[in-house]
């Protein structure tokens, strides 16, 4: 059987959820953004076009194999799959008439796509990712002066601008009004702020919606110009301390390879690595 697409989430979760749940870990990024688009409809993230969401198997009455999907213009994000799924996944979407600029998701499986669809050639890694659990939490100590809050709907501009830094320094789109998507963080109760002692916010950290037992701390976003001071690491175990608390079994994150300064930290707070995943971007 060849790969099935569909631009429905509710059909997506209810015949692929099983796939997904049984290795939630692995599969973190397609929960929390199906989840996303569940709650907020199909341009849950702002696009124009509408997500697309599929999975393989073998044949109509067996176990989904594996799964993908889409919110362009973002590239497709893959589950874990075997590398001839996804070869068959590239030429399934470029039949389709999909327009592609890369491919996330674990390293083999992403490059055998990445050959696919450029005939062998024209592709290069942007950025490699490691994505941690968190084992015991562990707060540095001391804590950088100042407390973690809640943010409510007066830190919503500050919290949006912020947004747009971390896309910055992520390589994705910083000119997007992300007021909306921190709202929502917001009003779920799922971004923190710390405030130093004069109350300003200094940093900022949210986690996704709890679901197949696990949350994902994302983003985690200090001004330039505040970074050094153990803000950042301050923020994020109160977040994970929050998802903790909210009934995650597995609290992740993901960080840049590159950045040895954010992987040192997380692994100080208590998260350790569990696999790589790349980008790659095409031509």
């Amino acid at each position: 059987m060849t790969w099935y697409l569909t631009e429905d989430v509710e059909e997506f979760r209810r015949v692929a959820g099983d796939c997904l749940a049984r290795d939630s870990v692995l599969s973190t990024a397609l929960l929390t953004v199906s989840e996303m688009v569940r709650r907020h409809g199909p341009h849950a993230y702002e696009d124009t076009e509408p997500a697309w969401f599929g999975w393989w198997r073998e044949s109509d009455d067996a176990p989904v194999d594996c799964a993908f999907l889409q919110t362009p213009p973002r590239p497709p994000l893959l589950g874990p799959m075997r590398e001839p799924l996804a070869r068959a996944l590239a030429r399934e979407l470029r039949a389709a008439g999909v327009t592609l600029g890369g491919v996330r998701g674990g390293d083999g499986s992403t490059q055998a796509f990445a050959d696919e669809w450029t005939g062998g050639g024209g592709w290069n890694v942007g950025r490699r990712l490691r994505l941690f659990r968190l084992g015991e939490l562990t707060p540095q100590r001391p804590a950088p002066p100042g407390r973690a809050r809640q943010a409510t709907a007066d830190d919503i501009p500050v919290a949006a601008a912020w947004m747009k830094g971390f896309a910055a320094d992520v390589g994705e789109t910083s000119d997007a009004d992300y007021t909306q998507n921190i709202a929502r963080r917001a009003a779920d109760g799922r971004l923190y702020l710390w405030e130093g002692d004069d109350g300003r916010p200094v940093s900022m950290a949210a986690c996704s919606p709890l679901v197949a037992g696990q949350s994902r701390v994302s983003p985690v976003y200090t001004p330039a110009g505040l970074r050094g001071r153990g803000y950042a690491g301050a923020v994020t175990a109160a977040v994970s301390r929050a998802a903790l608390e909210a009934g995650a079994e597995q609290v992740l994150l993901f960080t840049d390879q590159a950045n040895p300064t954010s992987n040192a930290l997380y692994q100080r707070l208590g998260y350790r690595p569990v696999a790589d995943f790349v980008d790659v971007d095409f031509g």
